[in-house]
């Protein structure tokens, strides 16, 4: 009788283990985490989360063949504890791509490059590069990597303001608040309107990766397929093009190369 107790608990456990590691690639039901301020990437409209990462997102999830696919808002600040609480399964969130990052979340892809560049508003003609942001006011938006390239990386001597969100960015850009914005020109063009303007000189690159939970290599590698087929598709041109044609920028409709998987 003893042994039967054994080896049923030596099952549960070994169950619990593969339920633990279960890979994205198995769910029927995934659960898509998205901006819901960042206009043309990932906003809510009327009630409906839309934009270029949710479209990429759902595409992923369907390839990797989940049944039902639901969209929850994240921020740049939240979108780690999500991953690992449960509460989403994969994180589509100009969610760039660095070591630091990548010691606590898998990334799949990237499935775009971007560039950081800057955006000011339309009246000021004093910045026209990366290094005019030298003692200017530049918004830090809340858990975003993007300031800390410009202050720590290229020291410049920006001076940073915190904001909660680009969004909130924005506004204190419209407001005299904050000089600056930089970060990805996907963000930008999201905001760019008549009274702003994006500088148009990149200075690094930002790959927006898919965010996953640790350890499932498999997942991962199901996800890069996926992004590749949605290039080679048509795809990913046909929803760049939806969302970010009337930009100005010039597009990348190539299959990014990928971080690898290990």
């Amino acid at each position: 009788m003893r042994a039967i107790f054994v080896l049923l608990a030596l099952a549960l456990a070994l169950v619990g283990c593969a339920t633990a590691k279960a890979s994205i690639h198995s769910q029927d039901v995934i659960v898509v985490g998205v901006k819901a301020d960042q206009p043309g990437l990932g906003l809510r409209k009327n009630g409906v989360l839309q934009g270029f990462e949710v479209d990429v997102g759902g595409y992923i999830a369907r390839r990797l063949g989940a049944s039902h696919v639901t969209f929850r808002e994240v921020r740049s600040d939240d979108r780690e504890q999500l991953l690992n609480q449960h509460a989403v399964d994969l994180v589509l969130a100009s969610y760039s791509i660095t070591p630091d990052r990548a010691r606590l979340v898998h990334f799949g892809g990237p499935y775009y490059v971007a560039h950081q560049d800057v955006m000011v508003r339309r009246s000021e003609t004093r910045v026209q590069s990366v290094r005019d942001l030298a003692g200017r006011k530049m918004c830090q938006a809340s858990g975003s990597v993007s300031t800390e390239r410009v202050v720590v990386g290229l020291s410049i001597a920006a001076r940073p303001v915190p904001g909660s969100s680009y969004s909130d960015c924005v506004a204190k850009l419209r407001s005299g608040t904050v000089d600056a914005i930089s970060t990805g020109d996907l963000v930008l063009a999201g905001f760019a309107a008549p009274d702003l303007r994006i500088v148009n000189a990149p200075f690094t690159d930002e790959r927006y990766g898919v965010g996953m939970r640790k350890d499932d290599a498999d997942g991962c590698e199901a996800v890069n397929r996926a992004i590749t087929t949605m290039y080679q598709d048509g795809t990913a041109g046909r929803l760049l093009d939806k969302w970010f044609g009337k930009s100005g920028l010039t597009l990348v409709r190539e299959v990014p190369e990928f971080e690898g998987c290990a």
